[in-house]
């Protein structure tokens, strides 16, 4: 019997069932060893959904359900459509890395019935979101449409708000959106960072010098009481308040350690003595941040308003001596600038009616932060009040850098100096603005030297901590202005507003913002609050090409592609043709 020979066709079968079957095995090997190692792989150039490492670190301490309840939902423009799709990203970015992430997109408009959908604004209000007024361009024309781009986060019976909106002035709407894209990533990490913290990092107030307390700090301070241990200090009883006494690990003998994570010395009146500076010096010492509000001058806009004018003087603090060692010196002078805040001033009378215009008060300062800086980068502009200048100085071991500058038309008012109203009725001299712009707002870091060192002071020095003539590295952050932390009282009722809000403006300047990034950066480093110089470059079409050439490239996005496929299916054939057809 003649043995059965194989024909081509059978061998190209056998080939083919094991290229399947080889295709079969790659894909199972990858599947299981996706299912042991996890990775993913971004291929964008900004490297948009790729996790920092700090926000990984902060994703593991999720150990039960994290909800995000996202009111970013509806009909949007183009620009907060991309916001609400880069935050589902953002969301399902999370939530591969840690499967106890929960998200949900609500749509706060979606009831019909105008009273449950005001109901339900208001819940979302008590919640903490604000509301955003959108112009929408519909068929009947321009309509107002109300949205809450924001999310609350509830974590083990917890929850707390979050804006996923950039509040920044002066600049493009697209650049604001873009922004707020951002500034995604450290948005919802530093909200999870605050859940699931186990302890809230300590801060200390320090009061006894006639620093601000009652209606004017509550808003700030009721912020701080959210995030943060928070503790008014004294520093006129021995030992050091500012210091504790804690055990090393693993052994049996103690150490010297920062009682606070960070100290707040804001707006003091009275002059400091040589104890008390001391112990905020040795707090320093053992690697105690410090944030200063230092008002180096006394300028009462109180007194301006009783009588027209006031004088400005220097404030004989004692801190001056000090701070320039560390290295920076406040100076003696106050700063006036054409970006300015306007106030109410009375211009005349109409009847019985007094005439009330808001006019621009040069001493009170508009100050548009330009540092890439995370503790001021993307923050919308601050208000600062009788402001003085900073200078920095070479100090061996001590990294300056500015934060925060006045704009290019400056200038400077020397002290003593009379202040007067009158100044509005009068042309700003242009040869008076002439710059440069001034440091106003600096952070130190590095190794600071005592100001206390080489000087007589053993009556002084406590017998409970031992007296260190250098510090470990430690940050402080400079800010020539005690006003930043205060709040406005409503005209005539009395109640504080909120931190950074003008009641005249209208307008949310970034105070409050400034303030609690300034510590953030202190009590938790660099490293979260790092998540902010995070850059996506904005691609915008060009509007004038869209209009002239938007056909043409329509139809080349849609038959490109078509005509493509279809080259390729024909090339396809022929060389399967040409490969497997019978010679005649």
């Amino acid at each position: 019997m003649r043995k059965r020979s194989s024909s081509p066709a059978r061998k190209i079968r056998k080939q083919y069932r094991l290229r399947l079957l080889l295709v079969i095995l790659v894909i199972a090997a990858a599947n299981y060893l996706g299912s042991l190692y996890f990775t993913r792989i971004d291929l964008t150039s900004d490297k948009r959904f790729t996790l920092a490492k700090v926000s990984k670190n902060v994703l593991k301490q999720v150990h039960s359900e994290l909800l995000f309840t996202v009111y970013l939902k509806g009909k949007f423009p183009a620009g907060f459509k991309r916001l609400e799709i880069q935050t589902r990203e953002m969301l399902e970015e999370l939530q591969a890395y840690n499967s106890y992430i929960r998200f949900r997109f609500v749509n706060p408009s979606a009831s019909s019935n105008p009273k449950k959908r005001e109901k339900f604004y208001q819940r979302l209000i008590d919640s903490g979101l604000s509301p955003t007024n959108l112009q929408v361009k519909t068929k009947n024309g321009m309509q107002q449409q109300i949205i809450f781009p924001g999310a609350i986060l509830r974590y083990k019976k917890r929850e707390i708000p979050v804006s996923l909106l950039s509040n920044e002035r002066n600049i493009p709407p697209a650049e604001v959106l873009n922004h707020s894209v951002e500034n995604l990533e450290f948005t919802f990490v530093n909200a999870i960072h605050e859940l699931v913290q186990p302890k809230k990092p300590t801060l200390a107030y320090l009061t006894g010098q006639g620093e601000p307390q009652g209606k004017r700090v509550s808003d700030i301070f009721n912020t701080l009481h959210q995030d943060y241990s928070f503790s008014m200090v004294r520093i006129d009883t021995l030992p050091n308040p500012l210091l504790e006494r804690e055990k090393k690990k693993n052994s049996t003998l103690f150490q010297v350690v920062p009682r606070y994570r960070a100290l707040i010395v804001a707006k003091p009146q009275k002059p400091f003595s040589e104890r008390e500076k001391l112990m905020i010096d040795q707090y320093i010492m053992y690697g105690g941040k410090v944030l200063w509000l230092i008002d180096p001058v006394l300028a009462s806009m109180d007194s301006i308003k009783r009588s027209g004018t006031t004088v400005s003087i220097d404030l004989h603090l004692g801190l001056q001596a000090q701070l320039f060692t560390y290295g920076v010196r406040l100076n003696k002078d106050l700063l006036l600038d054409l970006n300015a805040v306007p106030i109410p001033v009375r211009t005349g009378q109409a009847g019985n009616e007094p005439q009330i215009q808001l006019l621009p008060w040069y001493y009170y300062l508009l100050v548009t932060p330009r540092s890439n800086q995370p503790v001021v980068r993307n923050l919308n502009s601050i208000e600062m009040n009788f402001v003085s200048s900073i200078d920095t100085l070479a100090i061996k071991g001590v990294k300056k850098t500015i934060l925060l500058k006045t704009s290019p038309y400056c200038g400077v008012e020397k002290v003593p100096g009379i202040i007067s109203l009158d100044i509005l009725q009068q042309k700003p001299p242009p040869y008076f603005f002439r710059g440069p712009a001034r440091n106003v707002a600096v952070l130190l870091s590095g190794r600071f030297t005592s100001d206390f060192r080489n000087r007589l002071v053993s009556g002084l020095k406590s017998k409970v901590y031992p007296f260190r003539d250098k510090s470990i590295p430690t940050q402080m952050i400079v800010v020539s202005d005690g006003d930043v932390i205060r709040s406005q009282l409503k005209v005539p009722d009395g109640y504080p507003l909120p931190l950074g809000y003008n009641q005249f403006t209208q307008q949310t300047y970034g105070n409050k913002d400034f303030v609690l990034n300034a510590l953030n950066y202190l009590t938790d480093g660099p490293g979260l609050i790092s998540l902010r110089t995070r850059e996506f470059k904005l691609r915008l079409l060009d509007k004038t090409k869209v209009n002239r050439q938007g056909l043409q490239w329509q139809l080349f996005n849609v038959l490109a592609p078509l005509m493509v496929m279809f080259l390729f299916a024909f090339a396809i054939i022929g060389l399967r043709k040409r490969k497997y057809g019978r010679k005649s």
